[in-house]
């Protein structure tokens, strides 16, 4: 094959890689969008259960089929988030790994790119599993609403502390750093082969769920599946991945959560 005809397979799977991070983002917002918008439980969760023929009041008694849906929207939740900011890492890496492999007349690159992601999502989907624990555990405490939020001032200004709390530590800043510097993240913890991939996707992973982990808590805030607030997750998440100011606005967000959680719990 001529160095042309090469060239053009590279940059033909640059543009596929770039397309299919794009719809699997789309594809996890428009799922979002089809099971929820009130954050209501009873309805949010209908838009889930519908599609199966099943009464959204199969929750209450939190059922295996419950079980598995919950941790779907978790997963679909975690995508639709963390894929915008994870981009341009995945992004990255697929340019160094098609530049690689073509210099060793490889053709893994495809494996490796896509063993990055799983390696990546796999602790996102383990944070999910522990979300969804998490979230039936508050429920059987009543301390969830119908809204499907924090029933307590108490309890939600807490959570509100502690998630700003962490946004001043030299944890999260480390691992914001880490996912600033793609480049560098790459250049630093670089593995060859479809193995090494799926560990540098794991090492990446770790400092995202490091870096966000605590954010992503404050879903049951304001509401598990209230998309205004999903949304604005997502974006406060973008900011401080890929603005110049990204590392300033998450401290001024770690203070800001610590007013509000003060104020919240003084005032309820």
């Amino acid at each position: 094959m001529s160095r042309t005809a090469v060239e053009l397979v590279f940059r033909r799977e640059g543009g596929v890689v770039l397309a299919a991070l794009l719809l699997l983002s789309l594809l996890a917002w428009l799922f979002l969008l089809a099971g929820a918008g009130t954050g209501m439980d009873a309805v949010a969760m209908s838009g889930w259960f519908m599609p199966l023929g099943l009464p959204a009041s199969l929750s209450s008694d939190w059922s295996l089929l419950y079980w598995l849906i919950a941790f779907c929207m978790w997963v679909v939740m975690m995508v639709a988030m963390m894929l915008p900011s994870a981009s341009p890492t995945v992004l990255l890496y697929a340019n160094v790994v098609r530049h690689a492999e073509r210099r060793s007349r490889g053709s893994r690159a495809a494996a490796s790119i896509a063993a990055f992601a799983c390696g990546y999502f796999s602790l996102w989907i383990l944070f999910s599993l522990l979300a969804v624990v998490a979230q039936w555990a508050l429920e059987q405490l009543g301390a969830m609403s119908a809204m499907m939020s924090l029933r307590g001032a108490l309890l939600a200004g807490g959570v509100l502390i502690a998630a700003g709390l962490y946004q001043l530590t030299p944890l999260k800043t480390a691992c914001l750093r880490h996912c600033r510097g793609p480049a560098q993240f790459i250049a630093a913890h670089w593995r060859p082969g479809v193995l090494g991939a799926w560990r540098m996707g794991l090492t990446h992973g770790l400092y995202c769920l490091g870096c966000c982990a605590a954010l992503m808590l404050l879903l049951f805030v304001g509401g598990v599946m209230n998309l205004v607030w999903i949304a604005g997750l997502t974006l406060l998440v973008a900011i401080e991945k890929l603005a110049p100011f990204g590392a300033v606005t998450a401290r001024v967000l770690g203070a800001l959560l610590v007013c509000a959680g003060l104020a919240l719990i003084t005032t309820g």
